[in-house]
């Protein structure tokens, strides 16, 4: 009983030519047809022998070549001086449009290759969903945590704060300047910090938009930060900075 089978070498008439060509290295521009067609009827041959069942799509390309070779044989047309037929300006090769298919066969044949290889290529790849680690973002960035406060970041939220307050003008009706030391100045930020019980805002420090007010304040802050009787915490780079009150700072202030 016939039955039919998948070779390798040649999926269908197209990919037997191929073959073919490939195997007797025959330039596809220029397609000895005769012995093309035999070695083509030949592998026809032999399925049939093996009692394969032909498809017809190449019994129909056997026949295409037997018309290409039959044409191939005619004679050509000569030219007789002086004469030019109208209707025989041009003869057309009948292996171009065997030519043309089998190129466009091919450039699909290579691209199936490829998609394969890259098939196989990324199935050697493993993927997982993504993991939700903010469990772990969370204990290795905790919210809570703080950068240490250097000199320049207190400089720099100074200027930052010159910039906000836009410093008062003087006044044109003369008023008594009234003097304020950074001790006294200190004895009021600790007083401040210690009510609120808690951080307050280094912008929160400076109420008076006067210049000396508040350079005296700043003074202030920097002293009783050497002094380690105030702590300057920052959340974030270039963020606001907040300053809190160390517990025993607050005790000793009352000896400064």
């Amino acid at each position: 009983m016939p039955y039919q089978v998948k070779i390798d070498a040649f999926e269908g008439p197209l990919d037997l030519l191929l073959h073919l060509i490939n195997g007797l290295e025959i330039d596809i521009y220029d397609i000895p047809v005769a012995q093309i067609t035999e070695q083509y009827l030949m592998y026809i041959k032999t399925m049939n022998e093996l009692k394969l069942d032909v498809a017809s799509e190449f019994l129909v390309m056997a026949a295409t070549l037997l018309v290409i070779k039959s044409k191939m044989l005619l004679p050509k047309h000569e030219e007789v001086p002086g004469y030019e037929d109208p209707d025989i300006l041009y003869e057309d090769d009948p292996r171009d449009e065997l030519v043309e298919r089998l190129i466009e066969y091919r450039k699909f044949k290579e691209a199936a290759h490829d998609l394969k290889s890259m098939e196989v290529e990324r199935g050697l790849m493993y993927t997982k969903p993504p993991s939700d680690l903010s469990e772990y973002a969370k204990e290795s960035q905790p919210e809570k945590a703080e950068l240490n406060v250097s000199l320049y970041d207190m400089l720099a939220a100074f200027q930052k704060l010159m910039r906000r307050k836009k410093l008062q003008r003087p006044m044109a009706t003369k008023i008594a300047r009234q003097e304020i030391s950074i001790d006294t100045r200190m004895t009021e930020i600790m007083a401040e910090l210690k009510q609120v019980k808690g951080r307050k805002n280094f912008n929160d420090l400076f109420p008076y938009r006067t210049k000396d007010h508040i350079v005296v304040t700043f003074l202030a802050i920097l002293e009783l930060i050497k002094r380690k009787e105030i702590d300057a915490q920052q959340r974030e780079n270039f963020g606001d900075i907040y300053v809190e009150a160390v517990k025993e700072g607050a005790e000793m202030i009352g000896h400064h």
